[in-house]
C-alpha cells in the first residue's frame, strides 16, 4: 500500500516549492553580493544546506501517514512548548531577541518548528469537537493550544512570530465551521483592548506602530528601513533594474535585506513581473493545498492542510505587506524566500505535510 500512495503524489506542488525555495536561494544570493567581498556570501551556502535538508523532510512527511502525527500531537507539543521555555533560559541573544538555541555551531530557532505542532494538535482537537463546534466551551479551549506558545514567543520578545499563532487558531476555528457571531465578538473584543494592550507594549513595539502611520517622522531611525524599502519598491517598475542591480541593495541601504525586506529586493530588481511571478508560485500552493483539504477523508486531515495554508498565507500577507508599507515591520519572514533554516525547514516539512494528505486521500482496495 504504502508504493501505490505515491501515485496520488501532487508534483505541482512540489514543484511549485522548489522554484520557491530556488528563488529565495538567488535572491540571497543578489542581496548579500559583494558583502563581505566574497564572490557568494557563505550565508548563501547555508540557505542551499538548509535547502536539502528541508527537501529530506519534506520526503520523509510525505511518506509518513499523517494520522501518525496526530496520534503524536500532544507529545510534539509539549516538546514544543518545553523548547520554547528553554528559550527563556539558555537562549542565544541576536537583533535584540531572545529566539535562538545554540546546539555546537548551529542554532534553530523552536518559534518556527512549534507552529506545525499547534497546527497538528489544534487540528486534532477540533475534529474531535466537530458536533459541539458552536458551543463557546470549545472555542475557549481551543484558544489555549496557541495561547502557551505564543505566551512564550512574547517573552522572547517576537510579536511577529506570535500573531502567526493567532492567525492559525482563527483560521481553523473557521475552517472547523465555528459560527460568524463568535469571530466578530473576538474582533470587538480586540478593539476594546487595544488600549491595554498598548500600554503594556514595550518603548520599541510602540514605536514600530507610530512609524508604520509615519515613517518619515523617524527618517534616520525606526523608520530608515521602511522607507528604504518603499524606494525599492518604487524604483523596480514593470521589469526591474536587473538581477544583481538594485541600488538599495546593492549599496546597503536597504538593512537585513536577505530577511524581513528580501521582497523589496526582489521587486527593485526583477520589477512587478517579478513580484506577481512569486505571488503566483505561492498561489499555487495555496491552490494545491486547499485541495488537499477538499480531497481528504476525514476532518483531521482537512484542518491540517487549511492550518497550514493559513500559516504560509499570512506570513506572505503581513511580510509583503509590511515591505509596501502597508502593515507595521514585524519581522515575519517571507516563507522560502528569506533567510534562515527554521523557517525554510519549517515550510517544506509543512508542504510535506500536505504530500501526505493529498496523498492519502482515498481508501484503498486489495
Amino acid at each position: 500500500m504504502e508504493t501505490r500512495i505515491w501515485r496520488h503524489f501532487d508534483p505541482l506542488l512540489l514543484l511549485a516549492t522548489i522554484l520557491l525555495v530556488g528563488y529565495g536561494i538567488a535572491m540571497i544570493n543578489s542581496a548579500t553580493f559583494e558583502r563581505t567581498g566574497a564572490a557568494i556570501d557563505p550565508l548563501v551556502y547555508r540557505q542551499a544546506a538548509y535547502s536539502v535538508a528541508g527537501l529530506l523532510l519534506f520526503l520523509v512527511l510525505s511518506g509518513l501517514d499523517y494520522h501518525v502525527l496526530g496520534n503524536l500531537a500532544w507529545p510534539l507539543y509539549l516538546g514544543a512548548v518545553g523548547l520554547l521555555g528553554l528559550v527563556l533560559v539558555v537562549g542565544r541573544v541576536l537583533h535584540g531577541g531572545q529566539r535562538w538555541i545554540q546546539v555546537g555551531p548551529m542554532q534553530f530557532q523552536p518559534s518556527e518548528f512549534a507552529k506545525l505542532c499547534v497546527i497538528i494538535l489544534l487540528s486534532k482537537y477540533l475534529a474531535s469537537q466537530m458536533d459541539n463546534i458552536k458551543s463557546p466551551r470549545v472555542v475557549l479551549l481551543s484558544v489555549l493550544v496557541p495561547a502557551v506558545p505564543a505566551a512564550l514567543i512574547w517573552l522572547q520578545p517576537d510579536v511577529g512570530t506570535a500573531t502567526v499563532y493567532v492567525a492559525i487558531w482563527l483560521g481553523l476555528l473557521f475552517a472547523a465551521g465555528a459560527p460568524l457571531r463568535y469571530f466578530a465578538g473576538l474582533f470587538g473584543l480586540a478593539a476594546v483592548a487595544a488600549p491595554a494592550v498598548w500600554l503594556v507594549m514595550q518603548d520599541y513595539q510602540r514605536q514600530r506602530i507610530l512609524t508604520f502611520l509615519n515613517p518619515w517622522s523617524a527618517p534616520t531611525t525606526s523608520g530608515y528601513n521602511v522607507i528604504q524599502a518603499l524606494i525599492s519598491v518604487g524604483a523596480g517598475g514593470l521589469t526591474g533594474r536587473g538581477y544583481l542591480s538594485g541600488s538599495q541593495s546593492q549599496l546597503h541601504f536597504l538593512r537585513v535585506q536577505y530577511a524581513d525586506f528580501i521582497f523589496s529586493v526582489l521587486a527593485e530588481e526583477l520589477g512587478f513581473v517579478g513580484a506577481v511571478t512569486l505571488l503566483i508560485l505561492f498561489a499555487i500552493i495555496f491552490v494545491r493545498g486547499f485541495r488537499a483539504a477538499m480531497r481528504s477523508r476525514e476532518t483531521f486531515g482537512c484542518l491540517v492542510s487549511c492550518g497550514i495554508v493559513t500559516m504560509i498565507a499570512y506570513q506572505v500577507v503581513v511580510n509583503v505587506g509590511m515591505n509596501e508599507g502597508l502593515l507595521p515591520v514585524t519581522g515575519v519572514p517571507l516563507p522560502m524566500i528569506s533567510y534562515g533554516g527554521s523557517s525554510l525547514m519549517t515550510f517544506m516539512g509543512a508542504v510535506g505535510i500536505l504530500e501526505s494528505v493529498v496523498m492519502r486521500h482515498r481508501k484503498f482496495e486489495f
